[in-house]
């Protein structure tokens, strides 16, 4: 390494490096170049500048909206929503994270299903055994909560979005069931991979109290995110429309770190201008398409 110049530099194939690139007697370096490391005389004004495009460029990666499977990728593989079949989809498919509902049943097993009841059954005032009694049209059984997080964890990369389900007999046994599935998440060293959501308040607060590293999002889309900071949790996720009657709500959001996420968004200009807004996540029954105009 001469004075005044360092040899070593790492190149991301962004358009802005790109055209920093041309404007120097670098500018024929292969085109294909993307994370591989080079070694070329550099002053070290332009190994600056080159490195911050890079970690700009890695900035722009993370910051790209993020794609979250509603109940599983259960659509259009035509599979059954909230299943272990449907989880595996949203792996397949390779998707950010895959959202799922979780309920407790009478005799205080979490179950994962989307309605209060499981093909007619009332999961609230049912028992586990009896739920056992009908299945999914794969065949699939209802699947504990502990089943499926075992399945989740087995898909490398994937985040499982835990929806905690409000019960229908009260608040009390909602946070009876919110206890219970942090502290399963916990024993199955599962935090790493696991999000909170839930329609309740006073459920999201009982997780941040629990498990204060935990990262937690509010659904009803009625509070505001300065409350929502102050509360402790991380983030909204709220109906799409809620953004549309409340148009600061994003940009208020991403000034207090929290996370944005929007549900249940399938039509393409619902997904377009929520992109263009930088929307950190949305949340879809239909991911191929989303996938396709990320890719745009």
């Amino acid at each position: 390494m001469g004075t005044g110049y360092d040899r070593l530099f790492f190149i991301f194939k962004t358009k802005r490096a790109r055209r920093l690139l041309s404007k120097t007697k670098y500018s024929s370096i292969p085109e294909n170049m993307n994370t591989t490391l080079y070694l070329y005389p550099m002053k070290k004004t332009v190994f600056v500048i080159l490195a911050t495009m890079a970690v700009m460029g890695i900035t722009e990666l993370n910051a790209q909206t993020k794609i979250i499977a509603h109940r599983g990728a259960f659509k259009n593989t035509k599979v059954p929503e909230n299943s272990i079949a449907s989880l595996k989809a949203a792996k397949d498919l390779n998707l950010w994270g895959s959202e799922y509902d979780v309920h407790l049943t009478k005799d205080n097993v979490l179950v994962v299903n989307h309605d209060n009841d499981f093909y007619g059954i009332d999961i609230a005032t049912a028992t586990y055994q009896e739920l056992l009694a009908k299945s999914h049209p794969n065949g699939e059984k209802i699947p504990t909560l502990e089943e499926y997080i075992k399945a989740g964890l087995k898909l490398k990369g994937l985040k499982l979005i835990l929806e905690l389900k409000t019960n229908k007999l009260g608040l009390e046994r909602t946070l009876e069931a919110t206890e219970k599935a942090v502290a399963l998440v916990k024993e199955l060293k599962a935090e790493k991979v696991t999000e909170y959501i839930a329609f309740s308040y006073d459920a999201c607060k009982k997780i941040h109290e629990l498990d204060p590293k935990a990262k937690v999002a509010y659904l009803n889309g009625d509070i505001a995110p300065d409350q929502i900071k102050k509360d402790g949790l991380t983030g909204i996720d709220y109906h799409l429309s809620v953004f549309t009657k409340n148009p600061t709500w994003l940009q208020e959001s991403k000034a207090l770190k929290l996370t944005t996420n929007a549900w249940t968004v399938n039509k393409e200009d619902d997904m377009k201008s929520l992109i263009s807004q930088k929307i950190d996540y949305i949340t879809t029954n239909e991911p191929e398409l989303l996938k396709t105009l990320l890719k745009k």
